[in-house]
């Protein structure tokens, strides 16, 4: 069965996934490419839970927001000069909790309190924001659906306009062009990779969208209870929501090369405009190294076709400006105690 290869973006470079081992590849402040290796939990990924539909969705997601957590921190410190950050322990589930809790209240609080209110004004529910199972109950969970919906595209449109998230979006470009290359089975070069599209069908945002289609059909099952109630059920429903979500996303990347399948996943791939931007040809050289270093882990290619790049490419970025600041600044103290040490002879 052919395997799906998958990855996301980290600052100044890219996380690749694959059957036995993650590889992280990051260009440093002097334009240098970094490589991390790690391997995957083998007891999880070959275990009968990843091989159950709908539970195999929840597990993955769970250690891939774990994995992508550790190579957000990691590329971070590749970024500096402080101490590695250890992002497992309470660290680390204090960072994922918290993250829980705020995307929560962002997509699952505001959007059924703002929609409960615009069914109030409509006359769509009755007291206490309650509806039956209906026309109007699906209404008011289509309002809620898209008040996620507008919500998840400003949050995305707002931190877009940030330059470094610019960057950290083009590498996004970067991993899903590599993956379309490779599954097209394309020449990995950043000249042949340059070719493919920044879409991809499994991408994290088409994920998002899916849980906010497969939500407004799911509470629609379940009319309009009581507020309280309403949120209880937004939260125990996650778990559903998600399992039946990574399903369809997988079922739909399976089959997307059926006209109708591609016209279903259009909103999907026309999200990911928001999340992608086209890659420069350095860009897209990291996002090559980590792919096939993971290649390489898996006997796919040679050590020597997965040669870790090592040409110097500075980038304009604020990190190689700060840390070309303090270099000089380093480098002028040096010469400043040096010439102190002189006089003093």
């Amino acid at each position: 069965m052919k395997f799906n290869y998958g990855g996301q973006a980290v600052i100044e470079g890219v996380l690749m996934r694959g059957q036995k081992m993650s590889a992280i590849a990051a260009r440093d402040p002097e334009g240098r490419i970094v490589v991390h290796e790690q391997p995957l939990n083998k007891a999880l990924y070959q275990s009968r839970v990843m091989r159950t539909p709908f539970v195999r969705g929840l597990v993955g997601l769970w250690d891939a927001l774990g994995l992508g957590m550790r190579a957000l921190m990691w590329s971070a410190d590749v970024q500096g000069e402080e101490d590695e950050v250890n992002f497992n322990g309470v660290i680390g589930f204090g960072v994922v909790a918290f993250a829980l809790v705020f995307g929560l209240f962002l997509f699952s609080f505001i959007p059924a309190t703002v929609s409960t209110f615009i069914g109030g004004v409509l006359g769509l529910t009755g007291e206490g924001g309650q509806a039956p199972i209906g026309v109007a109950a699906t209404l008011v969970n289509l309002i809620e659906g898209l008040v996620q919906l507008a919500i998840l595209v400003a949050y995305i449109w707002i931190i877009g306009r940030e330059a470094n998230t610019r960057r950290l979006f083009g590498y996004h470009g970067a991993e899903h062009k590599t993956i379309n290359a490779y599954e097209a089975g394309d020449e990995l070069t950043p000249e042949v990779v340059a070719k493919y599209p920044i879409e991809h069908p499994r991408c994290g945002t088409a994920f998002l969208l899916t849980v906010f289609f497969v939500g407004v059909l799911v509470f629609s099952l379940l009319g309009r209870p009581p507020f309280f109630w309403l949120i209880v059920s937004r939260i125990a429903l996650i778990p559903v929501i998600a399992g039946i979500a990574y399903e369809l996303l997988r079922w739909t990347a399976k089959n997307i090369e059926r006209p109708w399948v591609r016209v279903m996943v259009t909103p999907n791939l026309a999200l990911q405009h928001l999340t992608t931007r086209e890659p420069d040809h350095d860009m897209i050289e990291v996002a090559i190294t980590s792919f096939k270093r993971v290649l390489v882990s898996e006997g796919l290619i040679s050590e020597e076709e997965a040669a870790i790049p090592t040409e110097l490419k500075p980038q304009d970025t604020i990190f190689a400006r700060e840390h070309a600041k303090e270099k000089a600044k380093r480098e002028a103290e040096a010469d400043a105690a040096a010439s102190a040490e002189i006089s003093g002879d």
